[in-house]
């Protein structure tokens, strides 16, 4: 297996990723473990995060202790890279928080881009774009295309379940990055949706029935 790919390999994640696959599963529990596996998948994901020593005052006295050095940035990809964020930002509170949309073309699978508002510094930061899934590849490739054009260099994809055909896409397309996921699949089907995968995370955990934005014109 690549090097670049790291699989959380971890009795709880297997065991909440269980129940999410599971089709019965109601949206309130869906989006439940979504928000516990980020909280996971972030814990092993930020382990590579530069520390600098803080002097810190104890009841008893002075020390120096480590904090982390840089705050870094979190950045969903909207809609379902939504559900991760909580858990991310358990594990770092005080990351910063970017938001990339793009929604995926029924006919083509492109990755159609509609949002984007990112910090303005981002060459010295450590970057996490998050997304339940890593299907084709696409929304994943598109969305690093972006912050690597605002400058970002060290960047790291987490999704809980990748497909073979996506990992291939991204670190194709993005030699340097790196992905942390829950779990690798068997493959993508015809429609471009991971097999035996999940479903459609964004529908399953907001409840709502298509992916695709709506732009709405005042009357």
């Amino acid at each position: 297996m690549d090097t670049r790919l790291a699989l959380v390999d971890h009795p709880a994640v297997a065991d909440r990723l269980a129940r999410l696959r599971d089709r019965t599963a109601p949206t309130s529990v869906f989006r439940t473990l979504v928000e516990e596996l980020g909280l996971f998948l972030a814990y092993e994901a930020t382990r590579g995060i530069a520390l600098c020593d803080s002097v810190v005052e104890t009841p008893l006295q002075p020390m120096t202790a480590k904090r982390i050095a840089t705050r870094p940035i979190v950045a969903p990809i909207l809609r379902a890279g939504l559900g991760l964020l909580p858990g991310f930002l358990s594990v770092i509170d005080d990351a910063v928080v970017a938001h990339v949309g793009f929604y995926r073309d029924p006919q083509t699978l492109a990755a159609i881009p509609y949002y984007a508002n990112l910090p303005d510094e981002l060459a010295e930061r450590d970057v996490f774009v998050v997304d339940p899934m890593l299907a084709t590849g696409h929304s994943g490739s598109a969305a690093v295309t972006m912050l690597e054009s605002r400058g970002a260099r060290n960047i790291t994809f987490v999704c809980i379940i990748a497909a073979p055909e996506g990992v291939r896409t991204l670190l194709h397309a993005h030699p340097t990055i790196h992905i942390v996921a829950g779990a690798l699949d068997e493959r993508l089907n015809d429609h471009g949706y991971i097999v035996p995968g999940l479903g459609d995370a964004g529908d399953r955990m907001f409840g709502s029935t298509s992916s695709v934005p709506v732009h709405v014109r005042p009357t």
